[in-house]
């Protein structure tokens, strides 16, 4: 399935028409979009997905401080830090089951919105945090907070965002979720973890500003009759002098074609779940490729390897080479295409897991033994080899590999899964199937979060390695079967093939 796309009829329109390519002129038209507060709108939607980040890795460095700490009700051990590393995937997963209902209910830009309630709240405890109790409970209402803006962020980007800049657009959540994770590594130099939850505030009140003076998704006001509105907010995300005539006439067409709530009878249609379960299946094999666990226990995973320079700065190096990874994948993913950069992310990934694992198995072993992530007072991994001192190139391994992992996942599986999320899913179950993929996604990340520590500490630190590496195998299966490509094409276009029925689409 190398073209799956190509010449497949629509109902109303030939959705990839077989016309000799356009002039140089016509594609600059095409992609370059005539005003530039589209690029304001997504920014003002993203730093949601910066808060999420940030979160996300939050316990990287707070972690190794808490279990270091002299007072009793905040020192923890070791299932409690495992507890306090992946309850946030649990409200994540709440967060999606949330924008299931408030996607469709507030619209994208109100869902966003409302999801700082629930990220403020929970910063805020975790700042002034007493007890356990107080840090699982803020953990988890900024996952809700983050799963609820990873499901209605990428819908409220792509709908705004023109066919030619959709792919660069669409890569920014992914791209200001990585620079969130940076800022916490970087920061987590610098300041002590009750300041880093303070710092995390920040974003969040700046990202409700703004976004009260964007304009809500055209299509989420179209389908609910609010046609003047939906005019209006085209028309300031694409200038006063363009030409929004047929483009805002092929989107209204689209949402009255599906104006009638969906049945679960329309919901077995082919057109209906085959996107769906191309978007969730994506969002299932994403999980598994072992990114969650890796970036919520990167600082202790080269606390229990060999490594040369200090967990704290190899976690640092990592977050930004994420960063860079993601702002190349934000450029080129309109010029390469997403499966092309699909296909290399998995074969990197797959060769960096696969590093790892052979490193934790055949290298040599860290001198200080594991004081964060084992279950017990055991270190991660075998340590009947003897034990090497961090020095020599050897030992720059682990980051090496982590790095090329990191790379991998943020060049393609990282961003791209989310873009496709939001461009295939069909418009009447938009809102819901969203949710339905972050849900799949956290619930997903939570087991391997939770799991990582027991199967490390029965097995070893090299047993998730491998079958990470093994998924990455399955991912270039999947990307090969499965996974269109839609660069270039209006969601209308990408709809419309889907109605085709064309059956070389899981050629």
């Amino acid at each position: 399935m190398q073209e799956p796309l190509l010449g497949a009829e629509g109902q109303d329109y030939d959705t990839f028409p077989e016309n000799p390519p356009p002039s140089l002129g016509d594609r600059t038209r095409v992609r370059a979009p005539q005003n530039k507060r589209v690029f304001l709108a997504t920014f003002a939607a993203v730093l949601g997905n910066f808060s999420f980040g940030y979160a996300l890795v939050y316990t990287s460095p707070v972690i190794p401080a808490l279990e270091r700490s002299p007072d009793p009700n905040l020192s923890l051990t070791k299932v409690q830090a495992s507890w306090f590393g992946s309850v946030f995937t649990l409200g994540a997963a709440a967060g999606g089951l949330g924008a299931m209902l408030l996607n469709d209910l507030l619209g994208r830009k109100l869902s966003i919105m409302f999801s700082a309630v629930p990220s403020v709240a929970g910063y805020a405890l975790m700042a002034g945090t007493r007890g356990l109790w107080m840090l699982l409970l803020g953990r988890t209402l900024t996952g809700f907070a983050g799963g609820l803006t990873a499901a209605c962020i990428p819908v409220y980007v792509s709908e705004i965002a023109p066919p030619g800049v959709r792919g660069a657009l669409g890569a920014t959540p992914q791209l200001m979720a990585v620079f969130g994770s940076l800022s916490l590594y970087a920061l987590g130099l610098l300041l002590p973890w009750r300041w880093l939850a303070v710092a995390g505030e920040g974003p969040v009140v700046i990202m409700v500003l703004l976004l009260s003076f964007m304009p809500n998704s055209p299509r989420f006001l179209l389908s609910r009759g609010r046609d003047a509105e939906a005019l209006q907010a085209l028309a300031w995300l694409r200038g006063a002098d363009a030409d929004i005539r047929q483009e805002f006439q092929q989107i209204r067409d689209n949402v009255q074609r599906q104006s009638s709530r969906m049945s679960w009878a329309e919901a077995r249609e082919p057109h209906v779940y085959r996107p769906i379960a191309i978007a969730v299946l994506m969002r299932f094999l994403q999980q598994l490729t072992g990114i969650t666990p890796v970036l919520v226990y990167l600082q202790p995973i080269f606390n229990s390897t060999a490594v040369l320079l200090p967990p704290e700065e190899d976690a640092a190096i990592v977050g930004a080479v994420r960063l860079l990874s993601v702002l190349v994948a934000a450029l080129s993913m309109d010029l390469a295409g997403r499966k092309a950069l699909l296909f290399v992310s998995a074969s990197v990934m797959f060769a960096a897991n696969l590093t790892l694992g052979l490193y934790v198995d055949l290298g040599p072993k860290s001198r200080t033994p594991n004081i964060t992530v084992g279950l017990e007072n055991a270190s991660l991994g075998d340590t009947e080899q003897p034990l090497a001192t961090p020095a020599g190139s050897l030992t720059l391994v682990p980051l090496l590999a982590t790095m090329l992992f990191i790379m991998g996942y943020a060049m393609g599986w990282g961003p791209i899964t989310w873009l496709l999320m939001s461009e295939i899913l069909p418009l009447r179950a938009r809102g819901a199937a969203s949710g339905l993929c972050v849900l799949v996604s956290w619930l997903t990340a939570f087991a391997l979060t939770k799991s990582f520590l027991l199967v490390v500490n029965a097995f070893g630190l090299q047993v998730p390695f491998y079958f990470f590496a093994a998924i990455c195998l399955v991912n270039l299966v999947f990307t090969g079967c499965c996974v269109p490509e839609t660069r270039g094409r209006s969601l209308e276009q990408i709809e419309s093939f889907f109605r085709s029925g064309r059956r070389s689409f899981l050629r």
